[in-house]
Parts: C-alpha cells; sequence; structure tokens
C-alpha cells in the first residue's frame, strides 16, 4: 500500500506531463515524439546488460555482494549504453524518419534513456532489494517530476519550437535525477579504479536478464514505432496518447510487484508453499483490479476528450478499444515478474518475445483490415497471448520447482 501510495504520485506526475506535452505538440508531432521516444526506453532496457536485475536479485539475499556487482554494473551500464545510443541515432534516421525530428533532440532523448536513466536505476534497485520499495519508486519518480516542471516551464514559455525545449530539458532532468540519486545509497559506490568488466560466468548470469529486459519493455513501447509506420500522423497521435492513459493507470499493478520481488527472490526455493500462496493471492488481485479498471476507463472515454482538449477529437474512441487490452496487460505484467523472481528469466524473455511477434503481425493484419481500431486490436491480442501463456507458464514451473523440493 505504501508502494501504491508513492506510485499513485507518479500516476499523477505522468498524467500532467502527458497532457501539458500532449497538448502543447498537438497529436501529429505528438505521435512523432512518442513513436522516437519508446525506441529510447526500449533500447536504453539493454543499457545495463541486465546487471541492475542482477544487483536486485543478489542483494536481496545478501547486501554484502553488491560490492562484487556495482564495479561491473556501472562499466557495463556506461559502455552498453554508448553503444545503444549509436544505434538509436542511426536506427531514427534511417528508419523512423517519418518522425522528422531534429538529430541534436535525438541526442538529448537517447543519452537520457540509455546512459543516465539506466545509471539511475542502480541506486533505485539496491534500496527495493534491501526493501527500501517507497524510497527506491521516489527515486525513479524524481527524473518524471523534473520532466513535468520542465514540460510546465515549456507550456508557460511558448517557444516558437516547443519540442526542440522539451528534448535539451529531458536530458538535464534525468542529468539532475542522478546527480540527487546516487548519494542516497547505504554505502558510496565503488571508486573508478575498481570498475570492470563482469567475469565469464558474471556476463552468463546478467545476459539473460538483459533478454528480459527489453522484451518486458517491449510491449509497451513498440506499439508505438509501429504506429508511426502504420497510422497517418494525427491517429498516430491520439494512439499513443490514449496507450500511454492505460498503461498509466497499470501502476498499482506494478507497486504490487515491486514490493513482492524481494519476497519471491528469496522464498521461491526454499519456501514453495509461501510462494504459492502469495502467486495465487497476486493474481487473484490483479485480475479483480484490472476489470474494474477497464470497466472504469470505458465509462470515463469521453473525460479524456476534454482533458486533451479539441484537437485530440477521437481519443476517447481509442481508449474504449484500448480497454480491451488492460486485463491482458495487467496480467502479463504479474507473469513476467512472477517468472523473473522465481528464477526464469529465459522463459519470461520467451512468452514476452512470442507476444511481440504476435504484436507486429496482429498489427500489420488488423491495421490493413480494420483501418484505426487495428492497433488497440492488435495490443489487446498481443496482451491476451502473453497473459494467457505467461500464467499457464508461472503454474508449471512452479509446480517443478515444488517436486524438485519435494
Amino acid at each position: 500500500m505504501r508502494t501504491s501510495l508513492v506510485l499513485g504520485l507518479r500516476l499523477f506526475v505522468q498524467a500532467g506531463t502527458l497532457l501539458l506535452i500532449a497538448r502543447m505538440l498537438g497529436p501529429d508531432e505528438f505521435g512523432a515524439f512518442a513513436g522516437v521516444a519508446a525506441l529510447a526506453v526500449l533500447l536504453g532496457t539493454l543499457s545495463t546488460c541486465g546487471t541492475h536485475l542482477v544487483l536486485l536479485g543478489e542483494v536481496s539475499k545478501d547486501p554484502a555482494r553488491r560490492e562484487q556487482i556495482l564495479p561491473y554494473a556501472i562499466t557495463c551500464t556506461l559502455f552498453g549504453g554508448s553503444v545503444l545510443l549509436g544505434i538509436y541515432l542511426l536506427f531514427c534516421k534511417a528508419v523512423l524518419h517519418e518522425a522528422n525530428i531534429p538529430l541534436a533532440v535525438l541526442l538529448s532523448i537517447g543519452t537520457a534513456e540509455m546512459l543516465l536513466l539506466p545509471l539511475l536505476s542502480l541506486p533505485a534497485v539496491e534500496h527495493q532489494a534491501l526493501g527500501r520499495i517507497a524510497r527506491s519508486q521516489l527515486l525513479l519518480i524524481l527524473p518524471l517530476t523534473l520532466r513535468l516542471t520542465a514540460a510546465m516551464i515549456v507550456a508557460l514559455w511558448r517557444p516558437d519550437d516547443p519540442l526542440a525545449v522539451f528534448g535539451y530539458l529531458y536530458c538535464l532532468t534525468a542529468f539532475v535525477a542522478l546527480i540527487v540519486a546516487v548519494p542516497t545509497t547505504p554505502a558510496p559506490w565503488p571508486r573508478l579504479h575498481t570498475w570492470r568488466l563482469p567475469s565469464q560466468g558474471q556476463w552468463q548470469q546478467a545476459k539473460g536478464y538483459a533478454v528480459l529486459a527489453i522484451t518486458a519493455a517491449g510491449p509497451s513501447e513498440l506499439d508505438k514505432m509501429l504506429a508511426i509506420k502504420l497510422l497517418s500522423p494525427t491517429t498516430g497521435g491520439l494512439y499513443a496518447a490514449g496507450s500511454r492513459v492505460i498503461s498509466a493507470a497499470t501502476l498499482p499493478v506494478v507497486a504490487m510487484m515491486q514490493s513482492a520481488l524481494p519476497r519471491l527472490f528469496r522464498d521461491s526455493r526454499d519456501q514453495p508453499a509461501h510462494t504459492a500462496r502469495l502467486l495465487r493471492w497476486i493474481f487473484s488481485i490483479t485480475l479483480i483490479y484490472s476489470v474494474v479498471l477497464a470497466a472504469a476507463l470505458w465509462l470515463a472515454a469521453p473525460i479524456f476528450a476534454w482533458l486533451f482538449g479539441e484537437r485530440y477529437d477521437g481519443i476517447e474512441y481509442m481508449i474504449s478499444w484500448l480497454c480491451l487490452a488492460v486485463p491482458g496487460m495487467a496480467l502479463r505484467i504479474a507473469a513476467g515478474s512472477a517468472l523473473m523472481a522465481i528464477g526464469k528469466p529465459w522463459i519470461r524473455a520467451g512468452f514476452e518475445a512470442v507476444g511481440l511477434v504476435s504484436l507486429l503481425i496482429a498489427a500489420v493484419t488488423f491495421t490493413y483490415y480494420f483501418g484505426v481500431v487495428g492497433m488497440p486490436l492488435a495490443l489487446a491480442c498481443s496482451e491476451w497471448v502473453m497473459a494467457i501463456l505467461g500464467s499457464c507458464l508461472v503454474v508449471s514451473t512452479h509446480r517443478q520447482a515444488v517436486k524438485t523440493v519435494g
């Protein structure tokens, strides 16, 4: 509940930023910005090479292990993020050229998402591993809060090129958040001369989590990139705004899983009966909450037309269709987190990869046959495929673990 209150603040911050930027840019420019930002977020999940999840798992078991992991986690993040930043810039210019975003803005967004925010995730997961879930989430909310402040500045200032100004502030806010976050760790970060690359065994441990990170973020970000290619600029902007609304509404499920992860990491091997009971509660609550949430969003859809303004005429129609994806999205989040915590990152990566492929195929097919509603239907199809497959894998994997312990 404490974590939900903190993530309630995150919901407020994200909603405020979304409304300010969406109204300021209009659907055409907002759709382009959402697409390139989604790609940056997606690639940024690979920057740590999975070492932030290794840090979470190992420190959950023994806090002293942070001294063995942080030196190579920082190095991997700096090296991996730099390589990914180059790939991001090339991809945006070669494939997402329809977005027509200036190179300097792309560089600013990419630096924030592929270098600064991945580094920020290291102190955040350290707090999470130690059971300080709310403090961990506050660190992750800090750059979002600063970004909301930046959006307010741009909205009040009304510069000739608001996207460029916001893009530069996007990077600055991430840098300020990192400077604030690093000193909050229980012990200082390792000195520069101790930073190193991981050993072969450490690479083996991290690579599964690295794949997991990108497949976990993929379902939430790939659809915005596809919208740039498959929909008109205006319709793509309506879809991007509606998709962000339903994603933000699932934050209580994220809060529950973030709170449960340290316990799942600790108990999954040695106390399978306790883990089974916890998983039953998690999936029951997730299903009930997500169905209620979908119904509430469907009823409230007309309100969003007023919130976003007249330039977003039709967004209530888009959100109504997107409600079909909400229960599947929530269950997918729960199943993915559970599989990661019980030591099956490759299985999680596998079912989420199936979801990404199904999203790609469904998006191309459904937009061809159904037009505007094709993207919401494709997202719903993908999320439900992952929810059903992931839930079945959690049950079967845990049963095997119980048999092994027995």
